[in-house]
């Protein structure tokens, strides 16, 4: 790309008077490179067209034109076309090489692919049959497929919004909520949410995958085994070290391997369940009638719950942006390039899951699939004497491995925080031993809430509802407040929709959720996991 002074006219000043000196369309300089940015500046070359031109002198660029001045000019152009496709011009605030999301921007569509997919497909997804329980057939199948197109979208307004005309990329979901609607409002409205969705999922990930160590370690020891198995609690533990170990990896692009094994086991766990479960044949006397008899509200508040359950599996919106800032970016392929290209591939797959997972998990089990655990422990529950143990235990081991992958993606924002904070105080990177004591710490806290409240994953429509707006509603806001659709217009219209019916949702399953937990009840046990 050439810079936009080629085109034009340079004023030089040769004698009081000034007279303007026409460039040959050949003879190109190489421009000044611009003051540092604010934060996450765009690499971009575009950027060079609103920096100050540095006047020359009549005999430089007399010089410059003739054939003896030929090779450098080669050669400046040749410099020129590198630092443009390499996009460093300018130059990012120096935090941002200090912070774990982006320390590191050497990222391609196979790592957004890879992160999407460990991120997308989780045990959340396990549970999607019980949404069927109350929809029903079509309703619930119309549901999933509206919700899921839902936030295919509201992922590429995302993906659009990371890279601003200004040039200021915006890589954490925080700072684009706190450009579009102000500093105050932005953290009151997203940083609960986005902390919620972040260490609330670890903790539910811990208890998940602490549960499912101590049901592999029975499968593979038998009903004979003489050997005491380790308490839940001890399983916790060893969970909790395990994703503390692999939490050491400094950057998001550093586990990229690591989201590369748990989507493979994220898909291989989904797959293997729907098909053993739909290959076993329908469970004796299954029913597809909801269950028991309800008055019109409770049945009301029971459907918003279930709409609860269905975006709680669609969570993952908080690490979009995330995962683009690992990205380099410049005006030849901006990174939403490859991000979307990634997302594409990803979310085929995630169809590929959860829709055959779903919709087999209902038509197997029908009314009876546990409400704790949804198709795994359905899969044990009836099945247990019937598949051979290897499969049993199979399904249980890439869980496992999903979950410590999982882990990493949902910690890392919270990790990127807290060394916010310090580097903000300090001016300085965070040293390495208090990294190591950051991660150490909030993996010693989610283990401590995981003990602590065991009945958490009783309230994954509750956690839908709170994370319905990051999904479904703010992207519409923060696309009619930064992009400033014409008012009226398609685009205006369509996104203040959408917002608002996500706000309205997001009230409602909330609400739906707080009243199937007063109506049916949890078993609430403190310090008492099981």
């Amino acid at each position: 790309m050439h810079s936009q002074a080629m085109n034009e006219g340079v004023e030089v000043k040769s004698s009081p008077m000034t007279k303007k000196i026409n460039r040959p369309a050949e003879a190109e300089e190489a421009p000044a490179i611009s003051a540092s940015p604010p934060l996450e500046r765009l690499q971009s070359p575009s950027m060079i067209d609103l920096a100050p031109k540095t006047p020359q002198s009549p005999f430089l660029s007399r010089l410059m034109s003739t054939p003896i001045a030929s090779p450098m000019k080669k050669a400046i152009v040749s410099m020129q076309g590198y630092m443009e496709q390499v996009g460093n011009f300018t130059k990012l605030d120096p935090q941002d090489a200090w912070l774990p999301i982006t320390e590191s921007r050497n990222g391609n569509s196979s790592y957004a692919a890879f992160h999407m997919l460990c991120s997308g497909i989780g045990v959340q997804a396990l549970v999607l049959p019980l949404a069927f329980t109350t929809l029903g057939w079509a309703w619930g199948i119309v549901c999933l497929s509206l919700a899921f197109t839902w936030q295919l979208y509201t992922l590429w307004l995302l993906i659009q919004l990371h890279e601003s005309e200004s040039g200021v990329r915006y890589s954490r979901y925080l700072r684009l909520a706190m450009a579009a609607f102000g500093v105050k409002l932005g953290k009151i409205l997203v940083l609960f949410p986005i902390m919620y969705l972040s260490g609330g999922t670890c903790v539910a990930l811990i208890m998940i995958g602490g549960g499912t160590m101590k049901i592999f370690f029975q499968i593979v020891c038998g009903e004979t085994c003489n050997v005491k198995p380790p308490t839940i609690i001890e399983w916790y533990l060893v969970f909790t070290i395990s994703a503390l170990l692999l939490a050491q990896l400094p950057n998001l692009n550093s586990v990229a391997g690591v989201s590369l094994i748990g989507a493979i086991t994220a898909v291989g766990y989904c797959t293997l369940i729907w098909v053993v479960s739909v290959a076993q044949g329908r469970v004796q006397g299954v029913s597809y009638d909801p269950r028991g008899k309800k008055s019109p509200v409770a049945r009301i508040f029971t459907v918003l719950n279930a709409f609860g359950i269905v975006a709680f599996a669609f969570r993952g919106h908080n690490l979009v942006l995330e995962i683009q800032g690992t990205m380099p970016s410049n005006t030849t392929r901006p990174a939403s390039l490859p991000m979307w290209k990634g997302i594409k591939f990803a979310y085929l797959i995630i169809a590929i899951c959860l829709f055959p997972l779903a919709i087999g998990g209902y038509w197997a089990y029908g009314i009876s699939i546990p409400l704790n655990g949804g198709m795994l422990n359905a899969m044990y529950k009836y099945h247990g004497h019937d598949v051979p143990n290897f499969l049993l235990g199979l399904a249980s081991f890439l869980v496992v491995i999903n979950s410590l992958s999982s882990f990493q993606i949902y910690a890392m924002p919270v990790f990127d925080n807290l060394e916010f904070r310090y580097t903000s105080t300090k001016n300085k990177p965070c040293p390495r031993w208090l990294r190591t004591g950051f991660r150490a710490l909030f993996g010693c806290l989610a283990f401590f809430i995981a003990v602590a409240l065991p009945f958490l994953p009783s309230l994954a429509g509750l956690i839908g509802g709170v994370a319905l707006p990051i999904t479904l509603a703010y992207p519409s806001f923060m696309w009619i407040f930064l992009k400033k659709p014409k008012k009226y217009g398609i685009a205006w219209c369509l996104n203040l929709t959408l917002g608002i019916t996500g706000m309205v949702f997001s009230v409602l399953v909330v609400t739906g959720a707080i009243w199937s937990i007063v109506a049916q009840g949890i078993e609430i046990h403190f310090f008492k996991p099981q």
